[in-house]
């Protein structure tokens, strides 16, 4: 069955290779993105592209009226459009500090607020925010991004809660290391030698030297996107990749286990009226 999707960054990465694949199988497809002119080579009839800055609410909430007014149905919302950040906790400028939040968070913000009326309208729909193993793990020197991630998360989880009985179906896409270029595309600062020798100099080096492994495969974590509609399958969270399903895994075990280890602290606090009453 054809279906209508609305994607942000459309330029590179998941987000071109999205669009491709849809308009290959004849979906048709609402791309945006801040260069129009970087999808000339995909124009179609079942194509509908327009400009548009993701942490500009205004901007944001214009370009989704346009584009159910043009299109009459949107099917599928995918937040994709993302800026990475790679800096220590003290070497990031605040200027980028500010365009990491303002683009992975609060710009994915803005679009799911902006398509709810549109959503809620016709009934259905569903909405792919795109965050990656670092929604739920870290990795030093990703400080900021991880801040931007874990908290598009805590929102998405939630929204979907309060969405659902509107027939509305909200999962996050948590990706892993992907050769997509994001990793070149990586805002950075001048390092430190204060970090140098400890795990942000470490992660650094692998970075730079490449030996930082890319072991996932981006044709196949858009196929597993669009199969994830096909199926109607609704999970909260699709981890894709080995590094995020182990990484991801540890990260809770671990979690876990120390929340575990001060459950008698957790309890020890609880107001003795109320111990005593129960």
């Amino acid at each position: 069955m054809a279906r209508t999707w609305f994607i942000t960054g459309t330029s590179s990465g998941f987000g071109r290779l999205l669009t491709a694949r849809l308009l290959d199988r004849g979906d048709r497809v609402a791309a945006t993105l801040r260069r129009p002119e970087a999808l000339d080579d995909l124009r179609s009839d079942r194509l509908w592209v327009a400009r548009l800055d993701v942490t500009d609410a205004g901007q944001v909430r214009r370009v989704l009226d346009e584009a159910f007014a043009a299109l009459g149905t949107v099917d599928v919302v995918v937040n994709n459009a993302g800026f990475g950040l790679f800096a220590s906790v003290e070497e990031a400028a605040y200027e980028q500090v500010r365009q990491v939040i303002d683009t992975n968070l609060l710009g994915s913000i803005h679009v799911i607020r902006a398509a709810l009326p549109h959503l809620r309208a016709q009934g259905h729909g569903r909405i792919l925010q795109v965050s990656s193993a670092g929604g739920q793990t870290t990795y030093p020197n990703f400080s900021y991004y991880h801040a931007a991630k874990w908290g598009i998360e805590g929102f998405c989880e939630t929204v979907a809660r309060e969405i659902e009985p509107f027939g509305i179906g909200l999962t996050i896409v948590e990706p892993g290391a992907t050769p997509t270029g994001f990793g070149s595309a990586l805002a950075t600062a001048p390092a430190m030698p204060e970090y140098d020798q400890g795990p942000a100099g470490d992660t650094r080096r692998a970075v730079t030297d490449g030996t930082f492994p890319l072991v996932n495969d981006p044709e196949k974590i858009v196929d597993a996107m669009i199969d994830l509609v096909d199926r109607q399958d609704v999970p909260l969270r699709l981890p894709l990749g080995p590094d995020t399903y182990q990484d991801v895994r540890a990260s809770l075990a671990a979690r876990l286990a120390e929340h575990d280890a001060h459950r008698e602290t957790a309890l020890a606090v609880a107001r003795d009226d109320l111990v005593a009453s129960e």
